[in-house]
């Protein structure tokens, strides 16, 4: 399995995707959007992991890399490759659809639950309650014939599918006790205190047991995209 990730600031890594892969022998390749590392080829991709960042995927003047990436978002999906966007990666996938992306009324960071969205048809299944990660400002308009899979209290659209193969998260199932370090420690200036917004030491908090029911979320997403 040839594994593309798409990696738009060094903090924001694969967290526990990455023994999910090693668990699939899956060869793995990085383009780092900024360092302005060139797209792979779509007929090479077998699975596509589009990872967050503290940018907007409105901002193309101060990272024009945003425009060729949405370009090849959209030849990805066209193609029907196996993607699973996180965060900015779920907005970008809106966005390269035609979706608009603007602020959210509330920022949501730190640990809240998302609910699942009732679904027909041949779309992931997930559980009613999920305690997950967010750290987002911003969100999105569902792309045309997208279906919602889950929401929260501060943001409606939480995960969504779009056609058999692409899974767009905005929640960070992929976060391990080291991403959420990371995070704390290169976002701190937007810990400012809002209704969804906890502080450094409850997000930090978090047990074992919820980094490990993130990990089994995040394999479920995986192994349904990439199912035969």
């Amino acid at each position: 399995m040839r594994v593309y990730v798409l990696q738009h600031v060094p903090f924001e890594e694969l967290g526990n995707i990455q023994p999910w892969l090693a668990q699939h022998n899956a060869e793995i390749h990085y383009c780092r959007l900024y360092a302005n590392e060139p797209l792979p080829e779509v007929a090479d991709v077998d699975l596509l992991v589009v990872l967050g960042g503290p940018m907007s995927v409105n901002d193309e003047s101060h990272y024009p890399w945003l425009v060729a990436e949405k370009a090849f978002l959209a030849q990805a999906i066209a193609a029907e490759k196996p993607i699973v966007g996180i965060c900015l990666g779920a907005q970008l996938i809106a966005s390269c659809q035609g979706a608009r992306i603007y602020s959210n009324y509330a920022k949501e960071i730190g640990w809240f639950d998302i609910t699942a969205v009732a679904a027909s048809g041949d779309v992931l299944s997930l559980p009613a309650n999920m305690h997950v990660f967010h750290w987002h400002g911003e969100t999105f308009e569902l792309p045309a014939k997208a279906v919602l899979l889950a929401s929260s209290v501060a943001c409606n659209n939480q995960i969504f599918q779009l056609g058999k193969r692409v899974i767009g998260l905005q929640c960070h199932l992929e976060t391990t006790a080291e991403n959420a370090r990371s995070m704390v420690l290169h976002c701190a200036d937007e810990l400012t205190g809002g209704s969804f917004i906890q502080d450094a030491d409850e997000i930090l908090a978090a047990s074992e047991a919820q980094y490990q029911q993130l990990a089994e979320w995040m394999a479920t997403v995986l192994d349904y995209v990439t199912r035969k």
